[in-house]
């Protein structure tokens, strides 16, 4: 079982991504925004690796404009050094991408021009995959797409569509129930017709769905739609943020919330979180389930996180310190309790003039 995040990442130096406006889009331009944002993929695969993340979602826009004849640049050859390294250290660290089209990728529309571009945005898709040495394991996520009037009509254009696809894209596609129109049930009776891999959604299910079968079951029913070369069975896990719209992600993964979905499960897939703080949440639920569960693994975290708790919250700030002297036992869930609570807690004014001043104490006399 693995735990990932998508995409984008919280508070990693090197770590952000670039994108450019159509109106700017020249080969230039697009190839210092494409050597930026491999040299950014290349620090996220290595910072997952050093913090044992095993599960990762590539952001589309790696490559702008990558499905579009708008990019005329040969990227795949401009850049093969730099994909082939990242390649290296993806099956060294064993981790696994993935990719997830966006909402414009529509297979099912009743626009036959529509599906065309969204079989070329695959068809990007897959290069880009490939290029980093993807296999049949890497898999693109879809939605089925709209209903158009007609449930029926157009899950049947979905699956007339996908039996078009190319061989190479059947390879990594997978689809997912969304929270609107089409739930899990649906993407179970498109696999009875395709064969595609389904991936299971809580959150969306939840919206869709308010009945009593349990996540445990879905996800033992949508295990047999994976085949053993398809890699291990993959969902995705959210939780909802209670002060916006339904189906909001949250800001950051509650982990005794986790802990009760985590354990209620029969079989334990490979687990892709969407939520907020992305690698932070990812890192939070990888320690609270730790093979080989170690003090020093909080304690690698509090040096990440305690000047911000103490511009938070001091009273938390101690509460922490003092859990932490405890070197035998692994208090993981007050660990993180603790540290929610206080991010939730606004910044008093002094209290963040005290953090300053500690941090300044480290380096005022090399200043």
């Amino acid at each position: 079982m693995s735990i990932g995040y998508a995409s984008l990442t919280v508070h990693v130096r090197k770590g952000q991504f670039r994108t450019c406006q159509l109106s700017t889009c020249t080969p230039e331009r697009l190839q210092e925004v494409i050597a930026h944002n491999v040299k950014v993929l290349e620090s996220v695969i290595d910072y997952n690796i050093e913090n044992d993340i095993k599960l990762y979602r590539i952001s589309s826009d790696l490559i702008p404009f990558g499905s579009s004849s708008v990019n005329t640049l040969d990227w795949e050859t401009m850049f093969h050094d730099d994909f082939q390294r990242i390649d290296k250290k993806i099956q060294k660290g064993n981790v696994r991408i993935s990719m997830h089209p966006g909402q414009y990728t529509v297979l099912n529309s009743p626009n036959p021009k529509i599906v065309e571009k969204s079989i070329e945005d695959l068809r990007y898709h897959v290069r880009l995959l490939r290029a980093l040495g993807g296999n049949q394991t890497n898999k693109l996520i879809l939605h089925v797409g709209g209903v158009y009037g007609d449930r029926e009509t157009a899950i049947q254009r979905f699956i007339n569509t996908y039996h078009t696809l190319p061989e190479a894209i059947k390879t990594h596609l997978v689809i997912e129930n969304d929270e609107r129109s089409y739930p899990i049930d649906d993407c179970i009776r498109i696999h009875e017709a395709t064969g595609v891999p389904v991936v299971f959604d809580n959150l969306h299910h939840y919206l869709l769905h308010h009945e009593q079968k349990t996540d445990a079951y879905w996800i033992r029913r949508t295990q047999s739609t994976w085949k053993s070369e398809d890699g291990p069975q993959k969902v995705h896990y959210s939780q909802q943020d209670p002060a916006k719209q339904a189906g909001a992600h949250s800001q950051t993964i509650d982990v005794d919330v986790f802990s009760k979905y985590y354990l209620s499960l029969e079989i334990i897939p490979d687990i892709m979180l969407e939520v907020k703080d992305k690698n932070l949440s990812a890192i939070k639920c990888i320690n609270c389930f730790e093979r080989f569960p170690h003090i020093k693994y909080l304690e690698k975290e509090w040096t990440l996180y305690k000047y911000q708790i103490l511009a938070h919250s001091q009273r938390h700030y101690q509460q922490i310190r003092t859990l932490l002297k405890d070197k035998k036992n692994y208090p993981v869930f007050e660990f993180y309790r603790l540290i929610d609570e206080a991010l939730m807690n606004p910044i008093p004014h002094m209290s963040e003039v005290n953090t300053l001043d500690h941090i300044w104490g480290y380096f005022k006399n090399q200043a």
